[in-house]
């Protein structure tokens, strides 16, 4: 299935983080307001490291316009 209009990107307002356990663990939790509302994010170790090597290569990215 392919998306024939592209959603216009989420703009973070505010940004916080915290953790939350379970039985399996700890969760980190990324809560983003967002300008259409609240995006929340549980993150496992794995998941956690993926999204920081994906904020490195876009600031990589933004430093050298």
């Amino acid at each position: 299935m392919k998306r024939k209009d592209k959603a216009q990107p989420f703009v973070p307002t505010e940004i916080h983080i915290s953790t939350a356990k379970d039985d399996k663990g700890t969760l980190g939790i990324l809560s983003i307001e967002t300008t259409e509302g609240l995006l929340e994010i549980a993150l496992d170790g794995h998941a956690a490291d993926a999204i920081v090597e994906a904020i490195a290569v876009i600031r990589s990215k933004l430093d050298h316009s």
